[in-house]
Parts: structure tokens; sequence; C-alpha cells
């Protein structure tokens, strides 16, 4: 891995990490941060306890994802934040939400693919021929 990619790699991961964190506090104090994430579920059709499934989620991948090894669970922890953001950009598009709505999913979105795209080999599952 060059110094480049790895320097793409960590400041991508850093900055998902950093954005999904945050987001996952929010969603699981919905109660005492006011009723700006459970307007947000509401507005887009969703239960009011798929804040407290997904924070809880975020928090599992960003652990998942910033420790060393374990590469098979990596790839779950990147195919959760990847259909989280995309659902939820895919959400606010079809609810006609204004750009500012819709903008921090799709950042996170392509920071997930960006730090999956990079990551190191030993942050990979080995490939298997099959002959």
């Amino acid at each position: 891995m060059t110094k480049r990619n790895k320097i793409i790699y960590w400041i991508a991961t850093i900055w998902l990490s950093l954005g999904m964190l945050s987001t996952a506090i929010v969603q699981l104090s919905k109660a005492k941060e006011g009723p700006g994430a459970i307007n947000s579920m509401t507005h887009l059709g969703y239960p009011i306890y798929f804040l407290t499934i997904l924070g809880f989620g975020k928090i599992l991948g960003v652990a998942v994802v910033l420790i060393p090894k374990s590469p098979l669970l990596k790839e779950w922890a990147y195919a959760g934040f990847f259909f989280s953001m995309s659902g939820a950009a895919i959400s606010h598009i079809v609810m006609r939400d204004p750009f500012g709505e819709i903008f921090p999913s799709v950042l996170l979105l392509n920071l997930t693919m960006v730090s999956w795209y990079f990551r190191p080999a030993s942050r990979k599952i080995a490939s298997v021929a099959l002959t």
C-alpha cells in the first residue's frame, strides 16, 4: 500500500467514524436532545425505535472498522454503513427534502466507499481461488 493510499484511507476512515459516532449519539439520546431526530424519523415514515437500532449498529460498526484484524466483520460493517446511508439518502430524496437534509447521508456514503476501497490488505478478506 502506498503512503498516499494509506493517508486517504485513514482520513476517510476517521471522518467516517466521527460522523457515524456523532449521529449514533444523537439517535440514542433522542429523548434528551429534543424532537429533532424523532421528527426526522416520523417525517420519513420510520418508527421511533428504529433510532435505537441504527444508533447501536453504528457504534458497533465504528468499533469493528477501527479495530485491527477481523476482515469479515469489517465487510459486514461497511455493508451496514452503505445500506444505512444509501437508505437515508434515498428516503430524503423520495420525501423531496432539501439538499441540506440529503447531504449528510451522501457524505457519509461517500466516506464509506472511499474507506472501503482504500483499506489496507490486512483489513481485507483474502481471496480464495476456486479451481
